[in-house]
């Protein structure tokens, strides 16, 4: 236990210095930063040479945190968050409290409240959302496994987490679900 709490403690450490970490979440591996920090938002988006306008998805600790970074939360998204047996991004408007560079051309954010104990203590201490976005540059596959990161994305992050380096379970990537128009949410990925 005294080790897990190191990984998250170093973790925080270097998300309060506005650094970019690289860390195993719910589904593959990621880079993450500040998800209020537009600086550092710039920084790993340079890191994973990820063009503008293409936004990365904010991992959150429960509804309150979700309700912060998104404007409008349907009325069916408690039910919604219930009933989900994997992990779910749920596209939705975005408020003011997000980096701008983590907001879709079309106003939404990516949001995703984590169960994974690790991503759920790292964001619950730091108190803001995490960044999330697959650590691969673009084209490459995501990482489900610490051996299959990119070694230029390992020396160019600021942090890179030692917990679950050597666990080889895969996850599926996450189902998207989207605010429509008509205010229901509807699935773009399952």
């Amino acid at each position: 236990m005294k080790f897990f709490q190191q990984e998250v403690d170093a973790a925080v450490d270097a998300l309060l210095l506005q650094q970019v970490i690289l860390y195993p979440t719910d589904t593959v591996w990621g880079l993450g930063c500040d998800a209020e920090v537009p600086p550092a938002v710039e920084k790993l988006y340079k890191l994973k040479g990820r063009e503008a306008g293409k936004p990365s998805i904010v991992l959150v600790a429960d509804l309150a945190m979700l309700a912060r970074y998104a404007a409008q939360v349907p009325a069916e998204l408690e039910a919604a968050l219930a009933d989900q047996t994997r992990p779910t991004t749920y596209i939705l408007p975005a408020s003011r409290a997000v980096a701008p560079g983590l907001v879709a051309p079309d106003g939404t954010v990516g949001l995703r409240i984590v169960h994974d104990e690790f991503c759920f203590k790292v964001v619950r201490r730091l108190g803001h959302g995490l960044v999330s976005t697959s650590a691969n540059k673009p084209g490459e596959p995501a990482p489900a496994v610490y051996s299959e990161i990119d070694p230029a994305l390992l020396r160019g992050a600021d942090h890179v987490a030692n917990w679950r380096r050597d666990d080889a379970t895969r996850v599926a990537p996450s189902r998207v679900v989207r605010l429509g128009a008509n205010g229901a949410l509807e699935v773009v990925r399952d």
